[in-house]
C-alpha cells in the first residue's frame, strides 16, 4: 500500500530533514585523511540524539540481521551499506554517507558522496553526474507522472555519459516506515510504473557506477561492492510529490556550507 501524507506529516518529515542535513554537515566537518569511519558514525549518532531523534539505520532489521551503526559509510567501490569501522580515510578516496532520522513518528533519509583530496577526474565526473541525475529525477516527481519517468531521467542522463546504473538497489517510499511502497528504480521507461500522486513521499537515490553495473554482497550481509572494483557514487533526497514541482524535504544546504569551508573535501 502507498501512503499519502497530510500537510502536517510533510512538515514533520521536513523538520527531520533539517536535523538530518545538519547531522551530515557535522560529519562533513571532520572528514579528512586519518579519520576513522567509526568516528564519523559517533558524530552523527550524538548529533541526532542531542536533537531528539533516533538514527533510522541503527538496528534496522533485515531478515533478523540488524545494521550495527547510525551511518552507512561506503568507500570507493562500495556502493551502499558499508559498516563503520576503524578504517582510516585516505587522500584520493570517495566516501558515500547515507543517514536517516526518525522523530515524531516519521523518517527522513538522504545520502551524499564526498571526494577527499586528490581524486581522479574520471571519478569526480561520476560524482557530478550522479548528483545532477538526482535533480533531473526530482523534476519528474510530480503529480501525473509515473515512477518510470524518474528512473528514465537518471538512466538516460548517466548512461549517455558512459556510466552504469545499479539495478538491484532502488529508492523507496518514506514515512512511518523507513522503506515503504513504491520502489523507485534508477532505470526505467517513460510512462511506466505506478502513478505519482500528490503527497506521496519517496526517497530518490541514484546509485551509479564508473565501470560495469554488476555488484556483489560481502560476507557481512550488508556491504555491497561493484564487481569490477571501480568507484560508485550515491546521492539521495526525500521528496514529496506535488503538482507542478516536487517538494524536496531533505537538504544539502548545511553539507555544502561545510564543504565550502573544508580543506580536504573537493567541491564538485
Amino acid at each position: 500500500m502507498i501512503f499519502l501524507k497530510t500537510s502536517a506529516e510533510l512538515e514533520v518529515i521536513r523538520a527531520n530533514g533539517v536535523i538530518l542535513g545538519q547531522a551530515h554537515a557535522e560529519v562533513a566537518k571532520i572528514i579528512k585523511p586519518g579519520v576513522t569511519t567509526k568516528e564519523l558514525d559517533k558524530v552523527a549518532f550524538e548529533f541526532i540524539k542531542d536533537n531528539g531523534g533516533h538514527p533510522s539505520f541503527l538496528n534496522y532489521n533485515v531478515s533478523g540481521k540488524k545494521f550495527p551503526a547510525s551511518l552507512c559509510i561506503s568507500i570507493n567501490d562500495v556502493v551502499v551499506h558499508g559498516i563503520p569501522s576503524h578504517y582510516q580515510l585516505k587522500d584520493g578516496e570517495i566516501v558515500s554517507i547515507d543517514c536517516g532520522v526518525f522523530k515524531n513518528g516519521f523518517h527522513a533519509d538522504s545520502a551524499y558522496t564526498y571526494a577527499i583530496g586528490d581524486v581522479k577526474e574520471d571519478t569526480l565526473k561520476l560524482l557530478r553526474a550522479t548528483k545532477n541525475s538526482l535533480y533531473l529525477a526530482i523534476e519528474q516527481a510530480v503529480f501525473g507522472k509515473r515512477v518510470g519517468d524518474i528512473g528514465f531521467a537518471i538512466q538516460n542522463y548517466c548512461e549517455d555519459l558512459g556510466f552504469t546504473i545499479v539495478r538491484e538497489l532502488v529508492g523507496h517510499g518514506v514515512g512511518k516506515s523507513l522503506h515503504e511502497k513504491p520502489e523507485v528504480a534508477n532505470y526505467g521507461k517513460r510512462g511506466d510504473g505506478p502513478k505519482l500522486k500528490e503527497n506521496m513521499v519517496i526517497a530518490i537515490e541514484p546509485m551509479v557506477n564508473e565501470g560495469k553495473k554488476a555488484i556483489h554482497q560481502e560476507n557481512d550481509g550488508w556491504t555491497i561492492r561493484t564487481q569490477d572494483r571501480k568507484p560508485s557514487a550515491h546521492y539521495e533526497h526525500t521528496v514529496a510529490v506535488k503538482k507542478g514541482k516536487a517538494d524536496i524535504l531533505t537538504t544539502f544546504k548545511f553539507i555544502e556550507e561545510a564543504i565550502s569551508k573544508s580543506e580536504y573535501i573537493v567541491n564538485i
